[in-house]
Order: C-alpha cells, then sequence, then structure tokens
C-alpha cells in the first residue's frame, strides 16, 4: 500500500473514497485499478467472519472456492407433515467464510489503491464526492461510496438469527444434506426455522432463525438450537463459534442519503428471503465496469417489479402469519431444485413464476395487491 500523507492537516485528494470494508465495499475496491482510491473499515475480516450463503453455478464454484466452507448440491426443507427434497445438476448451496473472502479481497487491492483500518469520521457529502477524516489524517473524495450496514426500524421486519457451528461426538446422518428451514420449532413468536450446513459428518452450522418484528433475547434462540439438537440425537462435543444477524426484510434508508449507496445500504438484500450476496455481486460487478470508463452512477442490485412482489409476500406474512409455514413449503413443492435456486437467486423465469403464485392461496396475496 502507497503512504497517503504524513502531515495531519494535510488533504489527500481522491478519486474514490469508500467507506465501509464489507462485502460490497471490499469487493469494489479490490475491482478498481488506475485511480487512487481508499477503502475505509475499522474491523478486521477476522473481527467480522460469519457465513454468507449463495446458490452457486459452476463458474461460481470456482471463483470463489478459497473462501468456501461447504457445498451441497442437495438440500430441503422440512414442516411436522412434508420434508421437500431438491437435488440439482446446476446449482450448489454454497456456504462462504466471510473472513477468507475478505481476506482475499484485500490481498488483492492493486497498486493506489488503500485500505485504511479505521473508523471514517467527520464524512461530509459534496456533490458525488466528499470529505472524511480516518487514523488521524483528511481526505477528499471525488467520488464517494458508501457501504455501511443501512438503519432498520425498530418495529420492521427482519429475518434475525444466533447460530452455533458445533462439533459433534458422533458422525451425524446425512451430511451430504443442507437443511435451509426446518419448521418443526416454536411458531408462537413469528416465522421460525432451524438451519443447518453439515460441513463434515461431525461439523455442523445450525442457526435458530426468525422473521418477524421483534427481536428474541439470545437464549431464546439457544434454547431453540439445544432443543433441535436433542430431537436430532446430535450431541456436542465442542462448541467452536457463535454467530448473530439482524438481516432486513423491509425498504432501508442508507446512513446518509447524500452518499451514493452500496450493497445492503442500497437495497441488495432479498426482501424476502434476506439473501444478498449473489446481488451484491452482481451490483459491484456492473459498477467496476461503469467505473473503469468513466461512468459512477450505481446500478439497482434488484429489479422494482422483484422488490414489488416481494413486498406483497412481505404483507401476507405480516398481516396472516398463521400462513408463513405453508407458504414456503408451497414455493418449494411448486419448484424442482434448479427452479427454487433461480428463484432465491431473484432470476426465475415466467414459469418458475407461473408455477409458484398458483401454488399460493389468491385470496390473501389479492387483498395486498389492492390494498398497496
Amino acid at each position: 500500500m502507497s503512504e497517503l500523507g504524513s502531515n495531519s492537516n494535510e488533504i489527500n485528494e481522491l478519486d474514490i473514497a469508500i467507506i465501509g470494508g464489507g462485502s460490497a465495499g471490499i469487493t469494489l475496491a479490490s475491482k478498481l485499478s488506475n485511480c487512487s482510491a481508499v477503502v475505509v473499515e475499522p474491523r478486521t475480516p477476522a473481527e467480522r467472519d460469519c457465513s454468507w450463503a449463495l446458490w452457486a453455478d459452476s463458474h461460481q464454484a470456482k471463483k470463489f472456492a478459497a473462501a468456501t466452507k461447504g457445498r451441497w448440491h442437495q438440500w430441503r426443507l422440512i414442516d411436522h407433515q412434508t420434508e421437500v427434497r431438491h437435488c440439482s445438476d446446476q446449482y450448489h448451496y454454497t456456504s462462504l467464510s466471510s473472513a477468507q473472502y475478505m481476506t482475499q479481497c484485500e490481498s488483492k487491492l492493486a497498486e493506489g489503491v488503500d485500505l485504511i483500518r479505521a473508523p471514517a469520521e467527520d464524512v461530509v457529502a459534496a456533490g458525488n464526492g466528499g470529505s472524511f477524516s480516518a487514523a488521524g489524517k483528511h481526505y477528499r473524495a471525488t467520488q464517494l461510496y458508501d457501504s455501511r450496514p443501512p438503519k432498520m426500524a425498530d418495529d420492521s421486519l427482519r429475518q434475525h438469527f444466533l447460530g452455533w457451528e458445533i462439533r459433534t461426538k458422533y458422525p451425524i446422518n446425512e451430511p451430504e444434506i443442507a437443511t435451509l428451514m426446518d419448521f418443526r420449532v416454536d411458531q408462537s413468536r413469528g416465522l421460525h426455522f432451524i438451519y443447518a450446513l453439515p460441513f463434515s459428518d461431525r461439523r455442523l452450522l445450525i442457526e435458530s432463525t426468525m422473521i418477524s418484528s421483534h427481536l428474541e433475547e439470545k437464549d431464546w434462540y439457544r434454547q431453540a438450537i439445544a432443543e433441535w439438537l436433542h430431537e436430532q440425537n446430535i450431541e456436542i462435543e465442542e462448541k467452536l463459534g457463535e454467530e448473530t444477524g439482524v438481516i432486513p426484510m423491509h425498504t432501508i434508508k442508507p446512513l446518509d442519503d447524500d452518499i451514493a449507496s452500496i450493497g445492503a445500504a442500497s437495497g441488495a438484500v432479498r426482501l424476502s428471503s434476506g439473501y444478498a450476496f449473489t446481488s451484491i455481486q452482481a451490483q459491484i460487478t456492473q459498477l467496476a465496469e461503469r467505473i473503469s470508463v468513466g461512468q459512477y452512477t450505481v446500478p439497482n442490485p434488484v429489479s422494482s417489479i422483484l422488490i414489488g412482489m416481494d413486498k406483497i409476500f412481505n404483507r401476507v406474512l405480516m398481516a396472516q402469519p398463521e400462513l408463513a409455514v405453508s407458504l414456503m413449503m408451497g414455493t418449494a413443492k411448486a419448484l424442482d431444485a434448479n427452479g427454487f435456486a433461480r428463484f432465491m437467486l431473484g432470476s426465475a423465469t415466467i414459469i418458475d413464476w407461473a408455477k409458484v403464485v398458483m401454488a399460493m392461496p389468491k385470496v390473501p396475496f389479492l387483498k395486498q395487491v389492492f390494498q398497496s
């Protein structure tokens, strides 16, 4: 990395500054070249390590291989009556280590693109750019991008979870299958499911996940995990780690309306599922291509039609939460494995959509359509 000024009063002039070095910010920084740029992020990748997921095709599988923790071409959804299993010949459900991915991106920064391991302070927008301070130095950028987490209203619909990574005492059954949603848990407080990814026959990521407008105490999720493990006759030999997260499932507000937002702050999270990694990758790839030819506008990460459909779906969940499990299971039953992956990725075909629409109860959705 190059040195950017030694005098604390000196203003370092930049072409591009990225505030926040998460998924979107560090990915964009790693794709920049032939410019002066910084990405400002106070925490190390190890301090922020968590699991990111996507349905990866063969090209993505190679691209993200170094950060991959596990991949499965079979997955399932379960309720008290049914188990839906999918086996795909085009996609693998893939879990990435965010720390490994971000470390890889940091190692790829081109000459003239620097990482500042400090918080951005006194951020002031000016036109498309702005000024800020970090690590005792002052910067001014012609173009400013903000990838810091967006604001979330306290009463908004959110996906929230707590997860453990564990080593089990004995080999688990069917480690080749990812359990995306197991609804055989307490449904009294919102849509609740267990998410379980076996990285091997004795290493497992298990999360208690809720979709609701109210966050629970951490011990509530922990108890749900413990009860599910007991029901599956899985004994813990060692707890390797714990992670938590809150994902917006509503239209969000960026931290600063005057700065161009990227990633989750720009609306890259799929409102009906919480998945974001694939749409962030697509947005940032397009943005980097634009920057290379002197265009700096941020592409929309998700189509307005898809956002509208997701909003209707979420309003049904809020209005009639008792339908939530059947809606999720109905979607999985209506589609084959490749169609389900496309649907979750936001790239469903017209036929995929037709199958899902036909599987849904019509009256609850029509009510929300006419109320919108």
